[in-house]
């Protein structure tokens, strides 16, 4: 990830005219590379963060423990003794913070450890800093969501999901969807303004292990179009794949 005119120009637009907007917490920021963590470390405090910086693995287990920040940005690829996979297994032993590892190891297996052992997304370099704030506020609103009460639904565009219940409405009224309809429109409503590759989709809905035609997200989006109509904000990116605002 190469600093430029085009994310310098980014970063100044994230910032009001104060400087900067309200804070959200604490981020951990686990990464050698000090081009990389200060570029995150720019992007999340115009974001309205706090943000502490570890060079090692051991330095960020130690600010996890004294800080309890609210998310963690950890990198796979750490000097010293410990590797952001260790790092990974010793955070989930002490507690349930959030993690989203960013690595250059490109590796499906490393990805899946990472995930298995408790992060909660991931990025691979390089990545956009503008994606990697988003995947933050998805991730504490995914934690967030799940800390309230049952009978608090999730709002978005004209539909209310009601993720314990597991129902819909649209404009007021109940729409009925299968299993996975479901699952999908969960997702993307717990996710807003991400945008998600069928590959991604299929990860995290249908599940690691699922084999088949990645078209298949297409005909499960054209259905809750067909079902939601216009009331769901849920939009096509050309080339990528599908984000809901």
């Amino acid at each position: 990830m190469r600093a430029s005119g085009r994310v310098a120009c980014d970063a100044s637009e994230m910032v009001d005219e104060h400087g900067k907007v309200a804070g959200h917490g604490t981020v951990v920021v686990v990464e050698d590379d000090h081009h990389i963590a200060d570029l995150i470390d720019l992007y999340l405090r115009n974001a309205g963060f706090r943000v502490l910086q570890a060079e090692t693995g051991e330095r960020g287990l130690e600010l996890v423990a004294a800080e309890h920040p609210s998310l963690v940005v950890l990198d796979l690829g750490l000097p010293g003794n410990l590797d952001g996979i260790e790092v990974c297994r010793e955070m989930r032993r002490a507690g349930d913070v959030p993690i989203i590892i960013v690595t250059a190891r490109d590796d499906e297996l490393d990805r899946v450890l990472g995930l298995e052992l408790g992060a909660d997304d991931y990025l691979t370099k390089p990545f956009s800093p503008r994606e990697l704030v988003a995947r933050v506020r998805a991730v504490l609103r995914r934690y967030e969501q799940g800390a309230k009460s049952s009978d608090q639904p999730i709002e978005v565009g004209q539909v209310v999901v009601d993720t314990q219940r597991r129902e819909v409405r649209a404009n007021g009224v109940e729409v009925a969807l299968t299993a996975r309809e479901f699952d999908l429109l969960a997702h993307f409503v717990l996710n807003t303004g991400i945008v998600y590759s069928r590959r991604q989709l299929l990860d995290s809905v249908w599940g690691d292990g699922w084999i088949g035609d990645e078209r298949t997200v297409d005909v499960h989006v054209r259905q809750l179009r067909r079902k939601l109509g216009d009331a769901l904000p849920l939009a096509t990116v050309w080339g990528v794949g599908y984000r809901c605002d």
